[in-house]
């Protein structure tokens, strides 16, 4: 696709554009606190997490996965 921009150029591009999604995420959202974070993770996120690994070995078992394998 973008052959034609030097690598250096390139990397100085998207380098730029994730520095500014960065700070554009940091400045819009707000902070959470630690007690904030942990129960997100212990209520949401772990649980979400196990719900997704039982899905997979279901999916596996079932042998239904042609996402899991890239299609292969």
């Amino acid at each position: 696709w973008f052959a034609w921009v030097p690598g250096m150029v390139w990397l100085g591009l998207k380098t730029a554009f994730f520095l500014l999604l960065y700070l554009w995420f940091r400045a819009t959202f707000p902070r959470y606190r630690y007690d904030q974070i942990m129960r997100l993770g212990w209520k949401v996120l772990i649980p979400v997490t196990i719900v997704w690994i039982f899905g997979e070995g279901i999916a596996i078992a079932l042998g239904w996965q042609p996402w899991l394998s890239g299609g292969a």
